[in-house]
């Protein structure tokens, strides 16, 4: 029997079986479906965290008092005063500490801070912000914020701010804008600059900042940010900060009163993660795809039964038993191919939606995924692949079965 031949009678298998048929597509879809959208949102995760890696600093680290909980991924401190007025009790980073990194080869540039909560009011309205204090002289070197309107601050710089983006837009029922005055602490300042993101923190000179948050000290800072010369030296410039660090505040390791953390490191942390759970969540979709397979191999099954006295007829007139391997393999091929397919085109439809989804309850991933799903065609042409060889393999048993009826048993099954 020729191949087209068996194709054809492969295929009116599936047409004439149609709820059947469907319903096991049906498992394919989804378990395909599934896999595409988690892939694409895992390759779309990781190309912003690649991106991230490039743009967000990754020549960065951050000096902060506090031994770190999570080897240096992230300023986390240990109960060690957690704020920035130095005290005999308190462990704090000074400008003492400043002048040892200023001597160091490995620094490009330092940027001192220092944060607090403070009251903001704009026409008769109050509300509580984040204030942090900067080296204007440097922050608009170092920070990864860019700026959406107006400008960063400069050196020469003193009651002025620079506001995150959900300051401007809808903090208050009114908009702000560039060269408005907002009153903090009872002092007035005018914005230069709005960023373009959506933080509530505001952003002013360092000095000026010691004078609106009163529990902050001259000379203390909540965390220093240092830019190192050269990223592909990161590591090493780590390892001699640290040295000259231990050796000034006589610690050892053991002992080691602050952390520096690396958003190098915490990107890299952060995609490992994210690769983690991707491969995890396609693990349980691929569940999905055996469910579909046991469908297959269920349909195979009842369809060898329904057509015992057919294949009796086809073996009585000539056909071989390859010729009916062949067509029951074909139909579960098909199968598997149809769901494939489909699952496909609603994988892509998923991935699309899913950005959307995850923007009222997915919190970070939401924030980091917030672009089009990523559809690459090798995984496209992947899970098509995998969908048909399930299919095939569903169905080899009992097409086997099939080939193997004699004409005589299959011609007297009722």
């Amino acid at each position: 029997m020729k191949f087209k031949k068996s194709f054809k009678h492969a295929a009116n298998m599936v047409l004439h079986a149609k709820l059947r048929s469907w319903l096991t597509i049906l498992g394919i879809v989804i378990g395909v479906a599934a896999v595409i959208a988690i892939v694409s949102l895992g390759d779309s995760l990781q190309a912003d965290i690649n991106s991230q890696l490039g743009n967000l600093g990754g020549d960065l680290l951050t000096l902060s008092a506090g031994r770190s909980r999570a080897f240096g991924f992230g300023p986390g401190r240990e109960d060690l005063g957690g704020g920035a007025s130095a005290t005999e009790d308190e462990i704090v980073i000074d400008k003492t500490d400043v002048q040892v990194l200023k001597g160091l080869s490995d620094v490009k540039l330092l940027d001192t801070q220092i944060r607090g909560s403070a009251d903001i009011y704009y026409v008769a309205e109050k509300g509580t912000v984040t204030v942090s204090g900067v080296d204007p002289a440097t922050w608009a070197q170092i920070t990864t914020s860019e700026i959406g309107d107006g400008r960063m601050l400069g050196p020469a710089d003193s009651n002025v701010i620079v506001v995150g983006g959900r300051i401007a837009d809808g903090f208050f029922d009114k908009q702000l804008g560039v060269n408005q005055l907002v009153t903090i602490e009872e002092r007035l300042f005018r914005i230069v600059g709005i960023l373009d993101d959506s933080s509530s923190t505001v952003y002013m000179p360092i000095n000026i900042a010691y004078e609106v948050l009163d529990d902050k000290e001259k000379g203390v800072y909540d965390s220093v940010v240092i830019k190192v010369k050269d990223e592909d030296e990161l590591d090493q410039a780590i390892e001699n900060i640290e040295n000259k660090l231990s050796l000034k505040r006589h610690v050892t390791q053991a002992t080691r009163d602050f952390s520096i953390s690396s958003n190098k490191q915490s990107n890299e942390a952060r995609a490992e993660m994210m690769s983690s759970m991707t491969t995890f969540l396609t693990a349980i979709a691929a569940v999905a795809l055996l469910v579909g397979a046991v469908g297959i191999a269920n349909t195979m099954f009842t369809s060898v039964l329904e057509k015992t006295k057919e294949i009796g007829i086809m073996k009585a007139i000539g056909a071989r038993n390859n010729d009916i391997l062949t067509i029951f393999l074909l139909n579960a091929a098909l199968i598997g191919f149809i769901g494939g397919l489909l699952g496909i085109v609603f994988g892509i439809l998923l991935s699309a939606f899913m950005p959307v989804l995850m923007g009222s309850t997915g919190g970070i991933m939401a924030r980091m995924g917030s672009g089009s799903g990523i559809i690459r065609l090798s995984t496209a042409f992947m899970a098509l692949g995998i969908s048909v060889l399930i299919g095939v393999i569903s169905g080899v048993i009992p097409a086997y079965q099939a080939s193997r009826l004699r004409p005589v048993d299959a011609l007297r099954y009722e």
